[in-house]
C-alpha cells in the first residue's frame, strides 16, 4: 500500500473484501453505493480508482464485477467477462442456468435465483449466452418476447443503442429496449400499452446485467436465435 487509506475508503475496501468471502465474487458499482449510502454507481467508482491507485485494488475494466484482490491467485478470480456462474455452478452441473425470480439488491446470478439448467451449450447462441432469464408480463410481446419464454443473455455492461437489455433499476430487473442520450437513458418497452422509463444518470442508479441474444419459446427448449 502506497498510503494509507481514508475511513470511506477503508469502509469500500472492506465490503469488497466480506462480500468476496460470502459469495466468491466482489460486489459491483451499484451494490457499493446502496451498502455504504452513496448517491450513485459514479460515487463508488470514485472510491475504487482510489483504492486502485493505491495499490490495494486492481479493477478489470469493462465488467460489472472486475475487482481483484492483488494477493488472488489466478485460479481463484472469477472472470466476469464469462459471468458469475463459475461461482454459483457446480462442477456436475451441465448447461445454461435458468434464472427465475431476482430477489432486490442481490445479484442476478446468485444460487438461490438460479430454478434448473437447460442442456443448451453457450456458444448455441452469438454471442454465447451465459444465463437464461425467464420472462415476466408483455412489454416485449411485439417483438416475440413472450410470458414464460427464456431470454438468453449475454452478461456484459457494453451495449448500444437499440439494444434488448436486462436492467437492473432500483431494485427491479426489467427487459427493454436500450437508449442513451448524455446522462439520459431511456428503456422502451416492445408494448404500446407499457410507457418509456427514463433515467438520469446523475441522480438514478442503473446496471445493465446483459444483453439479449435469443429466446426460447415458452421456456420448453425450441431457441429462436
Amino acid at each position: 500500500m502506497s498510503r494509507p487509506l481514508t475511513a470511506r475508503q477503508q469502509h469500500v475496501f472492506d465490503f469488497i473484501v466480506k462480500t468476496m468471502g460470502e459469495f466468491g465474487y466482489p460486489p459491483t458499482r451499484a451494490e457499493i453505493a446502496k451498502a455504504l449510502g452513496f448517491r450513485s454507481p459514479n460515487a463508488a467508482e470514485e472510491h475504487l480508482r482510489a483504492l486502485e491507485r493505491k495499490g490495494v485494488i486492481r479493477i478489470i475494466r469493462n465488467t460489472s464485477r472486475g475487482i481483484r484482490l492483488p494477493n488472488q491467485e489466478p485460479q481463484d478470480v472469477l472472470d466476469t467477462s464469462v459471468s458469475t456462474l463459475s461461482a454459483t455452478i457446480e462442477p456436475a452441473q451441465a448447461g445454461l442456468p435458468v434464472i427465475g425470480e431476482v430477489a432486490a439488491g442481490s445479484p442476478i446470478l446468485a444460487a438461490e435465483h438460479i430454478d434448473r439448467y437447460c442442456p443448451l451449450p453457450a456458444e448455441y447462441f452469438t454471442p454465447k449466452a451465459d444465463y437464461l432469464l425467464r420472462v415476466r408480463g408483455l412489454s416485449m410481446k411485439d417483438i416475440g418476447i413472450l410470458e414464460g419464454d427464456l431470454l438468453a443473455v449475454h452478461r456484459t455492461e457494453r451495449v448500444r443503442d437499440g439494444q434488448i437489455v436486462v436492467a437492473r433499476l432500483d431494485d427491479e430487473v426489467t427487459v427493454k429496449r436500450f437508449k442513451r442520450q448524455g446522462h439520459q437513458v431511456t428503456l422502451f418497452a416492445e408494448n404500446a400499452d407499457f410507457a418509456p422509463i427514463e433515467i438520469d444518470l446523475r441522480s438514478q442508479s442503473l446496471d445493465i446485467e446483459g444483453v439479449g441474444v435469443g429466446v426460447i419459446r415458452g421456456g420448453n427448449g425450441q431457441a429462436l436465435g
